[in-house]
């Protein structure tokens, strides 16, 4: 079976009520995207918890719509453009779509990534390149972390760096849970993940059965009923966003036993200082690496000392 493409190009006040109206007059499905993709225009587009973008749309956006390759798409954009009062029909291209074999396309697109000196992350339809690492089995999916952004990267590196036998973990922000595994692979007793999308914390109880690591996942008011509530670790990582990491700064720096880590991601290079700066009063923090932009900070409670950075970063 072959589909056919509607790409329009559209400003960003009617991007999402399009989107809408073609669902609703025979797509399939429909996306939106930046249309100066890839040019000097191209916009950032994100949200961090708490902050999400009101409008998935750009200045210049493209909306994409999947139509059956029967359907009538002069019909389908005419209708759509019909129930949100467009003053013209807009202006529109088709593209055909053959079928494939989505399942095996999607596979390739992932394959092993090497991280650090001896961590392996590898989708489950891959071989292990050296079944003697440490090897993580994590297929892409809804939650955040498969290793392959540098922020992930970055604090990954660190827990291999300072490897905590015996120690106490929290992963604030788990998303996949793929930080705190690979602390509980490298011998930590305790470790437990928190984060505030409940398919994320299936995504890493799933993972972490996976991987046969006894990890606890918990979404925030649940951990504030566990015998965690009050709980202080040897290891605090949190790889979010440098707003919410902010706003956190007396919570993540409480939840650090005396002479214990704080490792924070997600952070820019340029926004650094503004980040250890909130948690200056509690704890002095430095860059640890920096990896294509971003960079990972760390520090231990009670030192007056801020940490040297990664040898090399």
């Amino acid at each position: 079976m072959s589909w056919t493409e509607i790409v329009i190009e559209i400003a960003r006040e009617h991007a999402e009520a399009l989107s809408d109206a073609l669902m609703e007059t025979g797509a399939l499905s429909v996306s939106v995207e930046d249309a100066d993709e890839g040019t000097d225009a191209e916009q950032p587009l994100f949200g961090e918890p708490g902050m999400e973008p009101k409008e998935a749309a750009w200045e210049h956006s493209r909306v994409v719509a999947l139509t059956d390759e029967a359907a009538d798409q002069a019909a389908i954009v005419a209708a759509a453009a019909g129930r949100i009062k467009l003053a013209a029909l807009p202006k529109y291209t088709l593209r055909k779509v053959e079928e494939q074999d989505w399942v095996r396309l999607t596979q390739s697109q992932f394959a092993p990534i090497h991280i650090g000196k001896n961590i392996w992350v590898v989708p489950s339809w891959h071989e292990a390149p050296d079944p003697s690492a440490l090897i993580l089995e994590l297929d892409p999916g809804l939650a955040f972390g498969t290793g392959s952004h540098p922020t992930t990267r970055l604090c990954m590196e660190w827990l291999e760096a300072h490897p905590a036998p015996a120690k106490t973990v929290l992963d604030y922000g788990c998303g996949s849970g793929i930080l705190a595994m690979v602390a509980k692979k490298l011998g930590a007793a305790e470790v437990v993940g928190v984060d505030i999308d409940p398919q994320a914390i299936e995504s890493a109880h799933d993972n972490a059965e996976r991987n046969t690591c006894a990890v606890d996942y918990y979404l925030p008011d649940t951990f504030a009923t566990t015998k965690h509530a009050e709980q202080k670790f040897d290891i605090v990582v949190a790889n979010i966003l440098s707003s919410p990491l902010k706003v956190m700064a007396p919570m993540l720096s409480g939840r650090v036993a005396p002479g214990g880590a704080l490792i924070l991601s997600g952070v820019l290079a340029r926004q650094a200082e503004e980040v250890a700066a909130a948690y200056a009063p509690f704890i002095k923090l430095g860059v640890w690496a920096e990896l294509e932009g971003w960079v990972a900070l760390h520090g231990r409670l009670g030192s007056d000392v801020v940490p040297p950075a990664r040898e090399g970063a």
